[in-house]
């Protein structure tokens, strides 16, 4: 295994669909495949063509270009070993070859959303379709198109591998899990059925060749990255047939594979299609980030042994970042309208995650239509002063079990009403402001109140974990937080001081007594955020020189050195000392900054655990225990800019831009790394907050 390169690619669709794999073409984990279909966008993903198994047939010699794990531990066909080259722009491209032969494979994703919804969400209607009274339409594919050179005849030989499962999960072959296939011209309509169960139907197209049935199973398929997590790591794969398809020198054949029932109206596959597709997903692209001309080089070829050492020009990157940014927004249906995949290739949309990552993923790249969008919706969804840290899929009620989610609504507001001035908006969102206030100080779910001795913002509900560090082992919180959290009762402070300018903003725009209701609520903020700046002291902890991380139920401190201390410091509005800051950043920058963001925990710490290894108790123990966070890398930024005005920021980009480009996911960043050197990336390989803190910063990279 060791010559096999398995970092990984990433399509998606704007739906929640994926395609991944590895630069080897080789599957190594349960979300390795061609076709991950979110039949309830972006939920029900579901594994619907896994690969074509690729053979080439030449007058003297059958070559066999594909690759497997099984799970005997051998690796076999060794495909790998002729692979020649892989280029990821502007698609993933693969190229085996020996002398007298060339094959390339081309992978594409199109965007799912009908052009009609994309242009509501840029106009002035899109708040409707957030609110469900427009109607959308998806379409959910992957094309694939192979090239060959030859100085002779060949005929390429491609099986088809199926599965129907959550993504989650492997499929495994019984006699009662069976699949239907309908064959017409130029395409097999195919549909499982297990017991008296229907699966997901969904259709695959060619432009040329001959289709044989041929069923049967591969058993015992091995996915290596889900031993090494302590998961299931065996699968099963039926294959209903293969296509055969005679090749001159220059011939392609073009697939296409599509989530529900063949359609008449189909345009016609071939090359000249495929590079169309291609073409308006640039031309998407080129019009949302306002690029004259998209990169479209072909100078990113990936040598197979290492990765590149020098990075290509600043703008060139700049592109590549606001492309990833763009995988991760997405439509929910159960809304009607837009959302934030948290994480490739496991996690669904989280109202934290979400909220922290709007800045980067649609703020600075100025995608106004979607922050307010994302914004409004949310809002919409406040219930008991809380906003929803989760949206279920249709019919269900959303997730409140969060204490931050809804103080990051306040501050992304108010970075939003700052870039925009869109007063219009806040007026609308206002009232939501109000209710928030409200609750949060008339005491909500979970125990959330104001203490009124102080001002400070406290919660106490055992069992739970309701801040970014929600881990939770056999249900007990690893990291549970209870009481006052240091940079909860910070963004409490922001979430004050934004209200006193907003309301402050509504009564010189309103007249006589409404104007003057407003002017009162402002002074009434105003003073309550004094409060909670001079309460604010008591997280200071002068043997540390550094901020206590909770003040607890029973009033005791805790003194772990934690990047939340960083988080405190980078808000819109800060309630330290400029000297406190400075000390504070200090700290942080010698035992928590490392070259891919901070650490969750100090290693002096007893309770550090310097890698993220084993199965998901121990994962989930490491998880904030020491774990290196690349979101955070932003807000340390923010508060080194704040505190540390003329000094220069103690970080360097170019190993976090060399991860970006060249490791793990190609064109994303993960989303964790190992505490200890060499700070190996764990967890999700494309992670939205990850990317969209770097975007957010990007222009500060020297």
């Amino acid at each position: 295994m060791g010559d096999l390169d398995t970092r990984e690619w990433l399509l998606t669709n704007g739906l929640g669909s994926f395609a991944s794999g590895t630069v080897s073409d080789v599957r190594t984990r349960t979300y390795h495949g061609w076709l991950f279909a979110a039949t309830s966008p972006p939920s029900g993903r579901t594994l619907l063509m896994s690969h074509l198994e690729a053979s080439l047939e030449l007058p003297t010699k059958v070559i066999a270009l594909g690759t497997n794990f099984w799970a005997s531990g051998q690796i076999e066909p060794l495909g790998y070993k002729l692979l020649r080259s892989f280029d990821i722009n502007p698609v993933p491209e693969w190229t085996w070859g020996e002398q007298g032969w060339q094959l390339s494979r081309q992978i594409f994703m199109p965007y799912g959303l009908q052009a009609k919804l994309e242009e509501q969400k840029e106009t002035k209607d899109f708040n409707d379709s957030i609110l469900g009274t427009n109607q959308t339409s998806f379409r959910d594919r992957v094309l694939i198109q192979y090239r060959y050179q030859g100085r002779d005849t060949a005929v390429l030989r491609l099986r088809l591998l199926v599965g129907d499962r959550d993504f989650h999960h492997q499929q495994k072959g019984s006699s009662q899990l069976q699949f239907s296939q309908q064959l017409k011209k130029g395409q097999l309509f195919l549909q499982s059925k297990n017991a008296d169960e229907f699966g997901t139907p969904w259709h695959l197209r060619w432009s040329k060749g001959t289709y044989q049935s041929n069923g049967m199973w591969y058993w015992n398929y091995g996915l290596p990255e889900e031993n090494r997590r302590g998961l299931c790591d065996k699968e099963d794969l039926y294959s209903p047939g293969y296509l055969s398809v005679v090749l001159e020198s220059g011939d392609t054949v073009t697939l296409e594979a599509q989530l529900g029932f063949p359609d008449e109206s189909n345009i016609a596959l071939n090359c000249e299609s495929f590079n169309r597709e291609i073409l308006a997903e640039q031309k998407r692209l080129s019009q949302i980030f306002g690029w004259e001309n998209f990169e479209q080089s072909k100078g990113n070829k990936l040598k197979l042994s290492s990765p590149s050492t020098s990075l290509p020009a600043k703008d060139v990157i700049w592109q590549k970042l606001l492309r990833a940014s763009d995988q991760f927004i997405v439509h929910r249906a159960s809304i009607n309208g837009p959302t934030v995949i948290a994480g490739y290739h496991w996690f669904n949309d989280w109202g934290r995650d979400t909220l922290i990552a709007l800045p980067g993923i649609a703020i600075v790249p100025q995608r106004f239509e979607i922050a307010k969008g994302l914004l409004q919706t949310f809002g919409h969804y406040c219930r008991q002063g809380l906003i929803p840290n989760a949206f279920p899929d249709a019919g269900g009620e959303p997730f409140y079990n969060s204490i931050d989610a809804t103080l990051w609504w306040i501050e992304t507001l108010g970075i939003y009403l700052e870039a925009t001035q869109d007063w219009k908006f806040l007026a609308q969102q206002y009232p939501i402001v109000r209710k928030i206030y409200k609750a949060l100080v008339g005491g909500t779910n979970y125990k959330i109140n104001v203490d009124s001795t102080d001002g400070l913002l406290s919660w106490d509900a055992p069992g739970v974990a309701l801040t970014w560090m929600d881990a939770v082992v056999e249900g007990i919180p690893i990291t549970p937080r209870r009481g006052k959290p240091v940079e909860i009762n910070a963004l409490w402070y922001s979430a004050l001081c934004w209200a006193s300018r907003w309301a402050e903003v509504l009564s010189e725009q309103h007249f006589a007594e409404e104007g003057a209701r407003f002017a009162n609520q402002a002074r009434r903020y105003t003073q309550q955020a004094e409060q909670v700046k001079q309460s604010l002291q008591k997280f200071w902890n002068p043997k540390a020189c550094y901020l206590y991380d909770t003040i607890e139920p029973d009033d005791s401190r805790n003194s772990q050195i934690r990047p939340n201390a960083v988080l405190a410091l980078s808000l819109s509005h800060c309630g330290f000392s400029g000297k406190q800051g400075y000390q504070v950043l200090e700290r942080a920058a010698k035992s928590l900054l490392t070259p891919y963001g901070l650490r969750s925990l100090e290693p002096s710490d007893p309770e550090y655990i310097g890698k993220y290894i084993g199965n998901s108790v121990s994962r989930d123990s490491a998880y904030h225990q020491g774990t290196v966070w690349s979101w955070l890398i932003g807000p340390f930024i923010r508060a080194w800019q704040r505190f540390h005005k003329d000094e220069a920021l103690p970080f360097d980009w170019e190993p976090l831009m060399q991860h970006f480009l060249s490791d793990a996911c190609l064109g994303s960043i993960s989303e964790i790394f190992d505490g200890d050197e060499p700070h190996q990336p764990k967890g999700a390989v494309a992670q939205a907050w990850s990317v969209a803190e770097v975007v957010r910063h990007y222009h500060d990279f020297k």
